[in-house]
């Protein structure tokens, strides 16, 4: 079976006068079940539904996603696998130069919020088919929410859209009732009922539990009001225990339902199983394919939900805490089709999902009476009821590795260091160093400040610290040199100039030197989010301290980079504004030297722009050359 129709000719071909559902993309269509678009349009094809693509339409042109003409039952939108925004620009608000997501890498094939300018232009060419909205955009602007490019609070994006109904989570599920529901004669303004939906309608019905939210009108008027509403959200996440939400708008609702149930194992392999192409659609070829597929072509998904809750994901409000796996005959499946494909090397490139080492619900209860409301299973200290065992993890890569034709088994998404350790058994940790790293291991402790930590949800320093020794611990033992690559996160929601400082004492004790650093980026639907934007800590209301203002921002960020020539005036003037300046100077401790040399290796101060001579620009020497300490590679 091929790829699904693009355009009129194509679904004339597959014997059809028109199509069930037209589906509108913001990525480029890649028939890949790493894609959202090709789950849900090979779920509907399996249900006997005939779907049409209609991938990055020119948003100009209302013409442009009329290439099938009127579907049956209605329109599909999607933005995309990220959001268009963060697709389009960085923390900085600074344009992106590509796009993985669209042929060739090119930037600008999709709009700034790409579903509300799809569905507007469905509604110029159609006034009344249903409309359904969906995908990580959709889902996570679902309600009022802020918005870091505007700066405002916006509107659930169902009504700024134009859209009917909204699906948020993964899908799969609630599509297919939707479908049922349209297909059977039903009005979608009466389709008010399915899990994991949104809709919105004039008359609440009474006779149903539900939490009335705060209005729009008051969350725009009160910061504290949408900290208060984002809780309640929140600990609504959970599809046994949620109950339905409603915000208000004037005389309109949105309401929403609580969350679909997760797939069982079962499931999930029904869906893995359905005959995608593995590949983008051939007339990208030309252009040199889709760069996103790159990253996931050779790659494994096992299992989806996160239970690590941490402050700044947004996967507790999308995929739920509840993890769901697929079987070890599924994934072995299609192993075996991967490592037929011509272009493989023998490198699985890696076996995982949101977190690689959760293969499993935190704890039994979780599949029958879902998650804790009132806790998180790792934070601030593992649950006494949760089963850390990564003896399933383990026997599944085992069963890799021993496929004719593997090379190498990796293991490269995410793994929670603090799980690992709650394990009594050093089964994985001992296998993870022997077979499934390839040369470093990428984790994301984020900060060691426990303050900052705290806000984000994550471990204790002294948690990492005891990972990070017991993982060099194994490299010696069995003649391992692999490195530790940390992910490190400036600017997030209680760090002050002191937490700054701090990490980069730490790195300095490292030995290390970040190439990279991720400021924090506020993006819709996550606690860290709330807190950048209103000060307040939703889970206890608390003030917190919010690094906001560019300059300070650029001062934590070159504080983690602090042996990079260019930052030293930011170095300089973030020591001092903290009262450090004990780490000025010459001596073991010292992050900077008192005074620049002047062989030009450190960059001139900066000065007012009308106070700059045109000079020739001196080219910086290399950084100072720093001692590798704790097996960590210079430069990373």
């Amino acid at each position: 079976m091929g790829f699904l129709p693009i355009n009129k000719q194509e679904m004339l071909d597959c014997g059809w006068e028109s199509c069930d559902f037209v589906y509108i993309i913001g990525d480029a269509y890649v028939d890949h079940p790493s894609f959202g678009h090709a789950i849900i349009s090979r779920v509907l094809e399996s249900h006997g539904y005939s779907v049409g693509i209609i991938s990055q339409p020119d948003w100009k042109n209302p013409e442009s996603i009329d290439v099938f003409g009127r579907p049956r039952l209605g329109f599909l939108v999607s933005g995309g696998n990220m959001d268009s925004m963060v697709n389009h620009y960085s923390v900085t608000k600074h344009k992106r130069k590509t796009d993985a997501f669209t042929p060739g890498g090119v930037m600008g094939k999709r709009p700034d919020y790409a579903t509300t300018v799809y569905c507007n232009l469905i509604r110029q060419k159609y006034k009344d088919v249903p409309i359904l909205i969906g995908g990580i955009e959709a889902s996570l602007r679902r309600l009022g929410h802020y918005d870091y490019w505007s700066e405002s609070m916006k509107r659930s994006i169902l009504l700024d859209s134009q859209a009917d109904l909204l699906m948020y989570g993964m899908g799969e599920k609630s599509i297919v009732e939707i479908a049922d529901a349209l297909n059977s004669g039903l009005n979608v303004k009466d389709i008010t009922y399915i899990d994991g939906t949104v809709f919105k309608t004039s008359d609440l019905d009474n006779s149903l539990s539900t939490i009335i939210l705060p209005s729009f009108e008051e969350l725009k008027a009160t910061k504290k009001k949408y900290a208060e509403s984002f809780r309640i959200q929140y600990s609504n996440c959970d599809p046994f225990t949620a109950k339905r939400l409603a915000e208000s708008y004037g005389q309109e609702y949105v309401v929403q339902n609580p969350p679909q149930k997760p797939l069982s194992e079962a499931e999930m392999d029904a869906v893995y199983s359905l005959p995608y192409t593995r590949t983008w659609h051939p007339s990208y070829t030309k252009a040199g394919g889709v760069p996103a597929i790159e990253e996931i072509k050779f790659s494994l998904t096992s299992c989806r939900g996160c239970f690590g809750a941490c402050s700044f994901c947004a996967l507790t409000f999308h995929q739920g805490r509840i993890i769901q796996s697929r079987s070890h005959e599924s994934i072995l499946a299609e192993a075996e089709k991967i490592v037929k494909e011509k272009d493989f090397k023998g490198y699985i490139h890696d076996v995982g999902g949101p977190t690689a080492n959760f293969r499993a619900p935190a704890c039994e209860k979780q599949l029958t009476k879902g998650a804790c409301g009132g806790r998180q299973c790792l934070f601030p200290t593992p649950c006494k009821n949760m089963k850390a065992d990564h003896s399933d993890y383990v026997a599944l890569l085992r069963k890799l590795r021993k496929i004719d034709g593997v090379k190498k088994v990796f293991v490269r998404s995410g793994i929670r260091f603090d799980y690992l350790l709650a394990d009594k058994k050093d089964t994985f940790f001992k296998e993870l160093v022997q077979y499934h790293i390839s040369g470093q291991l990428k984790v994301a402790p984020e900060h060691v400040s426990d303050a900052v930590l705290s806000r984000m949800g994550k471990p204790k320093k002294a948690v990492y610290n005891q990972f990070v020794d017991k993982y060099y611990a194994l490299n010696k033992q069995y003649g391992m040199n692999q490195y530790l690559v940390p992910y490190l996160m400036s600017s997030h929601p209680g760090s002050t100039m002191k937490e700054a400082v701090e990490l980069a004492e730490y790195i300095r004790d490292m030995g290390y030197n970040p190439e990279q650093v991720q400021d924090f980026y506020p993006t819709p639907s996550t606690l860290s989010t709330v807190m950048y934007y209103t000060g307040l800590d939703p889970r206890t209301m608390e003030r917190v301290y919010v690094p906001t203002d560019p300059h300070e921002k650029a001062m934590q960020r070159a504080l983690i980079q602090y042996r990079n020539p260019k930052n030293y005036y930011l170095v300089r003037e973030a020591l001092i504004k903290a009262h450090r300046e004990d780490l000025i100077g010459s001596g073991p401790k010292c992050l900077i030297r008192a005074i620049p040399p002047r062989s030009g290796k450190y960059p001139s101060a900066p000065v007012k722009p009308s106070a700059k001579k045109k000079q020739e620009p001196k080219k910086p020497q290399s950084p100072a050359k720093t001692k590798r300490t704790k097996g960590f590679k210079k430069g990373r």
